[in-house]
């Protein structure tokens, strides 16, 4: 195993202040396990910002920060979930992902183990979704002024002319497609954290979309809106979009797929599945005359084989959410209430 500069091994070593001090201790860290696991021509470059090329095309750029407890869970861990969310957040606007950068930001004390197996999996992660992590910065807080690792990744991609994807462009006789069931990602975390076990074990949805979206607009290019569900779930995701867009949603219950032992997980806990977090699934909203072949796009993928067609968009000028119950009733999806699920992604 690696040695960190200091006498410490990967493998019973821990972080220290000396890691982000800048002298030697902070080198061979950075070799031997940043560029190690991440090496890339652009990486291996070794400048403090990422020189490429890049395809024709508008550029899209998103940034997000990943503070997720507990830091691994099944189905994933904050190393593979910082390159999925941030990779989605750029394939929401329509565009391809081209590179990612990576800052970690390491606690005095975390175990040099579990950063080496964070490193590994984002740099699984990156290299099935084909796109390469080129830059990134290192910093270390002392013991007690973090949490273990927090991780912002940044992502760039190119977006095609004429693709004009944005949560102000839904319209009313529209209709709401969704990729997959709702609510593994959020139970998995809690499930994990609170030391819950259940007949089968759930696990996190995590996974980069951009090839499904590639496929879907591909075949559509006017889709009006894409939208991943994290934070707050499908409900929170559909309030922004109506009030970006001003209008209303109608949504039918029994379409919206939620897998059995997720929805017995929420239904123990208390939990609507409508407002847990999701980190592979989206929400398409195109018109009702392109659901059928989007569906049959996305059926042929493997992130989008329970793809489902949801609900419609309405006139309203309330910008409300509705959904149509199993009963025959409706009630009124409102937004997030409070922080139902702390430390989620």
């Amino acid at each position: 195993m690696n040695n960190t500069g200091k006498g410490q091994s990967f493998r019973t070593g821990t972080v220290d202040m000396t890691h982000g001090g800048g002298g030697r201790a902070m080198a061979v860290l950075i070799k031997d396990l940043f560029y190690r696991y991440l090496k890339n021509p652009v990486l291996d470059q070794a400048h403090d910002a990422a020189v490429f090329d890049i395809p024709p095309g508008r550029l899209v750029i998103s940034t997000d920060a990943h503070v997720v407890s507990p830091l691994f869970f099944p189905g994933g861990d904050i190393g593979s979930l910082s390159v999925h969310g941030t990779l989605n957040d750029v394939a929401m606007a329509g565009a391809q992902p081209v590179s990612l950068t990576a800052s970690f930001i390491l606690e005095e004390g975390f175990p040099l183990a579990d950063l080496e197996r964070i490193v590994m999996s984002m740099a699984q992660a990156s290299s099935q979704a084909g796109v390469p992590v080129v830059s990134g910065d290192t910093k270390v807080v002392e013991k007690g002024k973090g949490d273990g690792v927090f991780i912002t990744t940044t992502g760039v991609g190119v977006l095609p002319e004429g693709v004009a994807i944005s949560p102000g462009a839904a319209q009313p006789g529209q209709v709401v497609l969704l990729s997959g069931p709702i609510g593994d990602h959020g139970v998995a975390i809690l499930s994990k954290r609170e030391n819950l076990e259940f007949e089968t074990e759930i696990r996190s949805d995590s996974a980069a979309l951009h090839g499904l979206v590639e496929d879907m607009i591909s075949a559509v290019p006017d889709i009006s809106v894409l939208r991943d569900p994290t934070r707050g779930g499908l409900a929170t995701a559909l309030n922004e979009i109506a009030h970006a867009s001003g209008v209303g949603f109608v949504l039918q219950e029994k379409e919206i797929p939620v897998r059995p032992d997720v929805r017995a997980a929420c239904e123990l806990l208390g939990l609507d599945p409508l407002y847990v977090a999701n980190e592979g699934k989206l929400i398409c909203i195109c018109e009702a005359a392109d659901a059928t072949r989007i569906l049959d796009i996305a059926h042929a993928h493997p992130l989008g084989r329970e793809a489902a067609q949801i609900g419609e968009v309405v006139e309203d000028g309330d910008r409300m959410v509705v959904m149509q119950t199993d009963f025959g009733g409706a009630r009124v999806v409102d937004w997030l209430s409070g922080e139902q699920l702390p430390r989620i992604c």
